[in-house]
Order: C-alpha cells, then structure tokens, then sequence
C-alpha cells in the first residue's frame, strides 16, 4: 500500500557516538523523502562528529574515527540536511525517542532553529510493538518476508523503515493511511520537549516531569524560584529542553506587559 500524504515525509536513520541525546553526535544519517506525487529523494552523509567515536559504537554500526576523519562536520552539512526536512513530516523506527531528539540537538547546535509545531511524527517502532513486540530486523523479516542486509547501516535502515511501514498499513485495517493519524497513534506521552523533562497536563499546561518540581506548572515554579531557570540553562540538558523553557518564561514575560 502506497501512503496517502498531504505534504512530503522524510524516513530517516541516525547512527551515532551513541545513546545520550545531550552528549552524542551523529556519525551517519539517511533521508528518504517521499512526496505526495510518489517521488522519492534519497541522501546519505557520513559525518564527522569532531569527537571520538567509542570502540563499542564501532561495532555496531562499522563506523570509525578514520572512516569519518576527512568527512563533513554536522554544521558544515545542517543546512542540507534541513532543506530536505524542513517542509516534511518525519518518521522512522524509534525515532521519537531517539533520531528525532538527537537530530534536534544537532541541529540546533549549528544554530539552525528546528521546530516541530507545524509537522508530525511517526515511529515505526510503536507501531510495531503495539502490534508484534519485535525488533528492526525482525520486523522486516515478519512484514516484508526478506532479511535485512546490512542492518546498522543508516540507508538499509532507513529503507528498511519505509518498507515496513507500507507492509504494516497492508496488514492492520485498523490503521488509516494518514500522517496525522499515525503520528497519534505512535505518540507514546504527551511531553512538550523531546526528552520528556517537560510534559502537559490533563489541562493542556506545562509541567516539569523530573526532579523535585515533578508534576508543578512550569511558570508556577519560574515565579516561586526564579534561579531554578537559570540552573537548568546551565546544566547539562538538551538544547531543545532549554529552547523550549526559554519560550515559555518569554511568554510568561510577554504577557505581564
């Protein structure tokens, strides 16, 4: 089955320094853009995280610190990459806990403002493991009846990802071939930044999801400790976690006027 689209949606794959949204860098990554007219444009880039690359990620993915040494920086690649992206909605296969976060931070890290109020997200993951609980591998097997060669490889990922998706729209009629429908279907919580450290509550309003403040509003507690924004600026949270604290204390300022 073909995908029904409105706009354009970009599968994509990160492999990676590793698993720390905060701390890890992108070593590779895979777009496949497929358009509502059923064009497809596909890049891969190899990039060089400008910090060591860990012998046990190595082993995964097959990506060492020589293999990327004389290849592009994430900054020098950003506005390729977000060209591609900018004007899709996004998917991949456990991608909103991982490649969508990672992407974001990358991105933001070269100065490029990454959004996600206007597109929607769909993890193939969810999907998956709401129906099968099964892994990457597996679920090209069960869905596509073909092994996955050269699985860790961002573009056989990434094309892996596509296919299952298609297969699964086949098999489960309960799924409608629509972006925004999956994207609810895949969203596992209701969080505010990619981290979860920001979620909404059962009125819509922000409220921090860690630490001793877990559960309060976010501008309740930006009016009883005005430093806890300023500790959490300097800490060691994602970008998009701070972005999107910034955006709620300039709202909270704006309206005071």
């Amino acid at each position: 089955m073909e995908l029904k689209l409105n706009r354009p949606i970009c599968f994509f794959d990160l492999e990676t320094t590793g698993v720390d949204v905060a701390r890890d860098r992108i070593v590779e990554i895979s777009i496949l853009k497929i358009f509502p007219n059923g064009n497809k444009e596909s890049k891969t880039w190899l990039v060089n995280p400008t910090i060591p690359i860990p012998i046990h990620a190595t082993l995964v993915h097959g990506i060492s610190d020589e293999k990327v040494a004389n290849e592009p920086t994430f900054a020098e690649l950003s506005s390729q990459v977000y060209n591609m992206i900018k004007d899709s909605d996004l998917a991949g296969f456990n991608s909103d806990r991982f490649d969508i976060p990672l992407l974001a931070e990358e991105l933001l890290r070269a100065n490029v403002d990454f959004e996600m109020k206007n597109r929607v997200s769909v993890d193939i993951q969810t999907i998956f493991h709401k129906k099968e609980e099964r892994t990457l591998s597996a679920a090209y097997k069960f869905y596509c009846n073909e092994s996955l060669e050269n699985a860790h490889s961002a573009e056989a990922d990434t094309n892996a990802t596509y296919e299952i998706l298609k297969a699964q729209l086949d098999r489960y009629e309960d799924l409608e071939n629509d972006m925004n429908f999956l994207s609810k279907f895949t969203t596992r919580k209701k969080s505010v930044d990619f981290a979860g450290f920001i979620a909404l509550n059962e009125d819509g309003n922000e409220i921090f999801n860690f630490g001793k403040h877990k559960g309060n509003l976010v501008e309740d507690v930006f009016d009883a400790e005005p430093g806890y924004f300023g500790w959490i600026q300097n800490a060691d949270f994602p970008l998009y976690t701070k972005k999107v604290l910034t955006a709620i204390k300039l709202r909270k300022l704006s309206t005071k006027q």
